[in-house]
């Protein structure tokens, strides 16, 4: 893995631990929770991307950088939290605002960091390459709403999974043509663009109200 794929891959590990940790502050968990699911939403999508692809143990268990980050980072936001009363009023707008600008950067650094690891194991097939990237991606913060009870982010939320697969098949198909960085940068490029363009404008994918079709 190459610098900018292992810094990529580390600002993803970063922003989804900060992530995880926001959430468990949200649930009222104790230190214990907060690293736990910071730590969980950070590795859960990439241990079972490992997995996927026969990589064993996963690179979190061969290389623990990953989870020192997670747990680094996870602290820092408890303790940051502790003195939310400096700014009250706006701390609703304020957990909101860094939720989503961290789990849009996690999104799309691990988005193309699956991609990565697939191509690094040899994979070359574009629907596994876009299904392992999409998978990285939203693994982690499915466990972390699976663990906090929340329904999972991907079914809800501002076409979060469908960003995904739109930037993983945007660095799987530029791979070749532009080169692994350009690939990679583009990719997560797109997947941040369409989480906050779909957040501000409140682009949501069709569902069925209750009471349709009745």
């Amino acid at each position: 893995m190459n610098s900018i794929a292992y810094a990529i891959e580390l600002l993803g590990t970063a922003a989804f631990a900060v992530s995880g940790a926001l959430t468990a502050i949200k649930k009222n968990m104790d230190l214990f929770g907060v690293i736990a699911l910071g730590l969980t939403t950070a590795v859960g999508g990439g241990i079972i991307r490992d997995i996927i692809l026969g990589i064993t143990p996963p690179c979190t268990f061969r290389n623990p950088v990953y989870a020192a980050v997670a747990v680094f980072m996870s602290l820092a936001a408890f303790i940051t939290y502790i003195f939310r009363g400096k700014f009250s009023e706006k701390s609703g707008r304020i957990f909101n605002s860094l939720m989503l600008a961290t789990d849009s950067v996690g999104l799309g650094a691990f988005s193309v960091s699956g991609v990565v690891s697939a191509v690094s194991a040899g994979e070359r097939g574009l629907f596994l390459l876009v299904f392992v990237g999409a998978l990285t991606a939203v693994g982690g913060g499915v466990m972390r709403d699976i663990f906090a009870r929340d329904m999972p982010y991907i079914f809800r939320k501002h076409v979060y999974a469908a960003a995904s697969i739109a930037g993983s098949l945007a660095a799987a198909l530029l791979w070749k043509a532009a080169g692994k960085d350009a690939a990679m940068l583009s990719g997560m490029c797109v997947v941040i663009v369409i989480r906050l363009l779909s957040a501000h404008f409140r682009w949501n994918l069709p569902r069925i109200s209750e009471g349709d079709g009745e």
